[in-house]
């Protein structure tokens, strides 16, 4: 794919991806407008407010024991409904403590969490182009996450990982804006949040092994499809920028952040920290990702087939072997019964010749001519 024609895809990417965000922190908007007025008042508002506030919500509020509720902990915000209060809890708390990124300055701004009480409520208000399978959504310019709550299942994975990626998806924006391509993004949000099982996913992965690791390009679109497509493309993404940043063991990504902010550019970027280009480091990645999993996917493919294949010849082999014991335990009878035939035979006519020997002792001779 020539250069021009990359350029053509991220920018429609990026056009697409700014017109979906739009619509859906309105969606995002809207749901929050239409909590309490004092769920949504800042911080620092005034007791007499915050009193006026409560007033409102308490007349417009049909039955408090379902109305939502709000929780600040430093520069975050949780709104929440009471089915959700340990989760919000633990959340905000676990955000304080864990409140820096590698390679990034900290963050300052604000951030609003809303946690859905159900699916049903969490599609609502992430709007329709979200992937199903999502479990949580951020929307960088509004500052605000949507996540499910308690009812998301196994399947929605650890919360707190899961918070984790989408703040590092927040602070990555507040200091980079726009810059980052698709796969970067979520390269360093699995990064930042220490996703390292999405590994497993590379490790069984044969694709790797028979048509190769994906482009940067490639890797953009892919993360736009299906479940188990964007998972491996999710997977790849992390490791494209955990090999970036152990190119600098002693910095990490620190300097590598700073030169693009400066530059505005990934590929100068790249170079001027790295020493060179972003195809040459996408060719490294390549190359490294398909020598490392690639045929760790296909050995693992290769003892799979062959425990099925155990297991299925293993019963064949035994029934076989039975087989066999008993056609030699008959042979052996009756090679047995043969030879105790045969002695009993030759017995008997040895008896038998004895007999006829003194027999013909007794008998008068012929008498002579």
């Amino acid at each position: 794919m020539s250069n021009v024609e990359s350029r053509a895809r991220r920018l429609e990417w990026r056009i697409s991806n700014v017109e979906s965000r739009a619509r859906i922190a309105r969606l995002c908007i809207l749901a929050t407008l239409a909590l309490p007025r004092t769920l949504l008042a800042a911080p620092d508002a005034t007791p007499a407010a915050r009193n006026r506030d409560s007033h409102y919500a308490i007349r417009h509020t049909p039955s408090r024991q379902d109305a939502p509720a709000r929780l600040d902990r430093g520069r975050f915000t949780a709104v929440y409904y009471p089915s959700e209060a340990t989760l919000a809890a633990s959340l905000l708390d676990y955000a304080v403590k864990t409140d820096t990124f590698p390679g990034l300055p900290r963050p300052t701004k604000q951030v609003l969490l809303a946690i859905a009480p159900d699916r049903e409520r969490f599609r609502e208000w992430v709007g329709p182009d979200a992937p199903e399978w999502g479990a949580a959504i951020a929307f960088p310019d509004s500052r605000r996450i949507v996540m499910q709550g308690k009812k998301g299942g196994a399947e929605a994975g650890d919360p707190r990982e899961v918070f984790r990626h989408e703040l590092a998806h927040l602070a990555l924006h507040e200091y980079m804006g726009d810059l980052p391509p698709r796969w970067f993004d979520e390269g360093y949000a699995s990064y930042a949040a220490r996703e390292w099982r999405r590994e497993d996913a590379l490790a069984a992965n044969l694709a790797l092994a028979f048509r190769g690791t994906p482009s940067f390009d490639e890797l953009d679109a892919d993360l736009g499809a299906g479940a188990t497509t964007a998972q491996n493309a999710y997977a790849l993404a992390y490791r494209a920028v955990v090999e970036l940043a152990a190119l600098d063991p002693d910095r990490g990504l620190v300097l590598f952040f700073q030169n693009w902010q400066k530059v505005q550019s990934l590929d100068k970027a790249v170079r001027r920290t790295f020493g060179m280009t972003l195809a040459d480091y996408e060719h490294y990645w390549q190359q490294r990702t398909r020598r490392r999993y690639g045929a760790l996917a296909l050995a693992g493919d290769i003892t799979a087939g062959g425990l099925l294949l155990l297991i299925i010849v293993m019963p064949l082999y035994i029934a076989r072997r039975r087989r066999d014991r008993r056609r030699m335990a008959e042979l052996l009878a009756a090679d047995a019964a043969a030879e105790l035939a045969a002695r009993q035979s030759l017995l008997a006519l040895l008896l038998g010749g004895d007999d006829g020997s003194r027999s013909g002792d007794e008998t008068p001779g012929t008498p002579p001519n």
